[in-house]
C-alpha cells in the first residue's frame, strides 16, 4: 500500500505505525463534568466502519510525522493524507 505523503510524495506503507481512529485527535476536555465517562468512551469505544474511515499513521522510517490517513477499509484504497497538525489545528486544537 503507497501511502501519499504530503510532504514526501508517495511512501510504502511499511515505512509507518498504525495507531488508530484519527478521532484520538478530539481528546475529551479532563475539566468537564462528564470527564470520566468521556475519557471511558474515548479509550475504549471504537467504530468498524466498511469503506471510507479516517486513520492516524505515525512515519517512523522517514520525518517522524504524524499522519491523519483516509482509507477505505474494504479496498485499502487511500483517499486522501493529510499531516495531523493540520487536522488538529482546522478543529480548533493547538495541542
Amino acid at each position: 500500500m503507497i501511502i501519499p505523503h504530503p510532504l514526501l510524495g508517495p511512501r510504502d506503507a511499511a515505512e509507518f505505525v498504525y495507531l488508530g481512529d484519527a478521532m484520538l485527535i478530539d481528546r475529551p476536555d479532563p475539566d468537564a463534568p462528564d470527564a470520566a465517562e468521556a475519557f471511558h468512551d474515548y479509550m475504549y469505544l471504537r467504530d468498524n466502519p466498511a469503506g471510507p474511515h479516517r486513520e492516524l499513521w505515525y512515519h517512523e522510517q522517514g520525518d517522524r510525522s504524524w499522519l491523519v490517513v483516509t482509507r477505505d477499509t474494504t479496498t485499502h484504497e487511500i483517499l486522501s493524507a493529510e499531516l495531523a497538525r493540520d487536522v488538529a489545528l482546522a478543529q480548533g486544537r493547538d495541542r
